[in-house]
């Protein structure tokens, strides 16, 4: 219980932090409203909430002894992560909760299990496939507070989340150290289920661009 009031007073710090940083940039340029600054203030959470995040991250990965396996199941998701979007938590203490288990967990698994070569084989393919058609339909998984319009970035993202992905399971097939491989497959298959349409609705998350397009024929209809 103390730590998680520990948690939560750090991330209200934060908070105040962020909208006194958003109120002194609408000081200096009064051109900003209401709307705009919304959008800074979220930024700057982002930004500044991953600080916290990072450090509990690494303690507890370290506390568990798969430091070095934490960090390398973060770095080796990175580029996929950055091109298919995935879902963004409401809270910060959910977003916490839910990036450790990913990172620490996929870490862990990776540390335990041994995959036989026709099992890896066979897994790698139905990681693929389904990655393919969820990139297909999702990606840029975006959301409604940091939407992806622009078409020709929604299509250099969708190409290099294929590639990115496929890059992953094809190093995950060749590679010879157990460990690393399992951090690809199951690291890919996690990111990959980060932007499906089922967990943005279990995570009460929307796909921004996909709003955007229904207001846009909402209001071209009305006219």
């Amino acid at each position: 219980m103390n730590l998680s009031k520990g948690i939560e007073e750090v991330i209200l710090l934060v908070e105040k932090f962020c909208k006194m940083l958003t109120q002194k940039i609408r000081n200096k340029m009064p051109e900003i409203d209401d709307e705009r600054a919304e959008v800074i203030n979220y930024g700057l959470q982002l930004v500044l909430g991953e600080i916290p995040k990072t450090i509990i991250i690494l303690l507890t990965a370290w506390l568990l002894r798969i430091l070095k396996l934490t960090v390398l199941a973060f770095l080796i998701i990175i580029p996929y992560r950055t091109f298919s979007g995935g879902v963004h938590l409401k809270t910060h203490i959910g977003c916490i909760i839910a990036t450790t288990i990913s990172y620490i967990g996929n870490a862990f698994l990776s540390s335990k299990i041994v995959l036989a070569s026709n099992i890896k084989f066979i897994l790698i393919i139905a990681i693929w496939i389904f990655s393919i058609f969820m990139i297909k339909l999702y990606a840029p998984a975006d959301t409604e507070a940091v939407p992806i319009l622009r078409k020709k970035e929604r299509r250099i993202k969708k190409l290099l989340s294929y590639i990115t992905m496929t890059l992953n399971l094809l190093i995950a097939f060749f590679i010879k150290n157990q460990v690393i491989s399992n951090l690809l497959i199951f690291g890919t298959l996690i990111q990959t289920i980060t932007i499906t349409r089922f967990i943005y609705k279990l995570t009460n998350n929307k796909y921004g661009y996909e709003e955007y397009m229904k207001n846009e024929n909402i209001q071209t209809s009305i006219l």
